[in-house]
């Protein structure tokens, strides 16, 4: 069944009904400010938002908020640097208790979240490094994502290949990705970076589909794509199938959703595999994380959510067509066992 969003909106409202109700069940062991939870007021300021990815990441923050009775509050930058910094203010002047911070960069978030913490509010960090030892950093583990798939591109066209390469810097994921390429370049001298390139313009897939156009157009020789994020990915398959290409070059990125998992399964897909966690889930562990340090219990300020590789013939093995078969197929994709504490309700499974 194809999960439209007026479908996952009755599902959602469902789940919140249920949700209340499990907070209720709860509440005689929930530690302070939990015993009266729709008093306690947290945000997500988001940076990026374009993409399955985040659509997922902020339907995981919607449905651990619900379970634990919170009232969360959306802020979306939309890529606007300042405008997030902006809106990292508008939340501490509406008096919440903790923010979650999503993606963005380290310069503008920095002083941004430093007024936060002078103002008494709780902050966690997801995939932007804002270098304060207060504040948490939800991580996929990105190193582990891009040694995965790296991995997997090394054991299908061995340790000798021309390869394109999307990336840009700053973005606090993708850097830790970088270096895990960095890393497997050295290690296998005989990979050559013929190219990079990459765009975090809207939309990023298409944006992405013109460079990738021009790169294969003066490196016809690639065999190898390294696309460490989903829409980057979309956007690189979209110039290999153009160019006819797809039987002689792999794909290998990070992250998943159901429509990546369409694509990857597609006949004769270049898309050869990726490396995710399930952003849902990550979205929970972020909230989690945060309502922790609401509640006063120790938290490290690594919190790290593992991957799991997922390659194109294992969805055609095991008959995944979408992310529902994905979690049921692969318990470890389903859950993670990340900041759970006995008091924690979760969402319904």
């Amino acid at each position: 069944m194809k999960l439209t969003r007026r479908i996952f909106m009755g599902v959602a409202g469902s789940a919140l009904a249920l949700t209340a109700g499990m907070s209720a069940a709860f509440a005689g062991n929930m530690p302070a400010p939990f015993d009266n939870p729709g008093d306690v007021k947290i945000a997500l300021v988001r940076y990026l938002s374009t993409g399955d990815f985040f659509q997922a990441y902020l339907a995981g923050v919607e449905a651990q908020a619900a379970a634990i009775g919170v009232d969360l509050r959306v802020f979306d930058s939309r890529q606007d640097a300042a405008l997030q910094a902006d809106m990292v203010d508008q939340a501490i002047a509406l008096g919440v208790d903790g923010i979650i911070v999503q993606h963005g960069l380290t310069e503008s978030m920095q002083d941004a979240v430093q007024r936060a913490l002078d103002a008494g509010i709780k902050v966690v960090a997801f995939d932007v490094n804002v270098e304060n030892p207060a504040v948490p950093q939800v991580e996929q583990s990105d190193r582990d994502l891009a040694r995965l798939a790296l991995e997997q591109a090394v054991a299908d066209n061995g340790n000798a290949f021309r390869a394109g390469y999307v990336y840009v810097p700053g973005i606090a994921p993708l850097d830790r990705r970088d270096e895990t390429w960095v890393t497997v370049k050295a290690d296998n001298p005989g990979i050559e970076e013929v190219a990079v390139f990459g765009t975090l313009d809207n939309p990023i897939a298409n944006s992405v589909a013109n460079q990738a156009r021009s790169v294969l157009q003066a490196h016809p020789d690639i065999t190898v794509m390294f696309a460490p994020y989903d829409e980057f990915a979309k956007g690189v398959k979209i110039a290999v199938d153009e160019a006819g290409l797809n039987e002689q070059i792999d794909i290998y990125s990070a992250d998943v959703s159901t429509a990546d998992i369409s694509a990857m399964r597609e006949d004769n897909s270049a898309w050869a595999a990726t490396a995710a966690t399930n952003p849902a889930v990550v979205g929970e562990v972020s909230v989690r994380t945060l309502a922790m340090l609401l509640a006063g219990d120790e938290v490290e300020h690594n919190v790290i959510v593992p991957p799991t590789l997922i390659t194109r013939q294992m969805l055609l093995d095991s008959d995944i067509t979408n992310m529902a078969d994905l979690s049921a197929k692969l318990p470890q994709f389903a859950h993670a066992d990340v900041s759970v504490p006995d008091w924690m309700p979760l969402p319904p499974r």
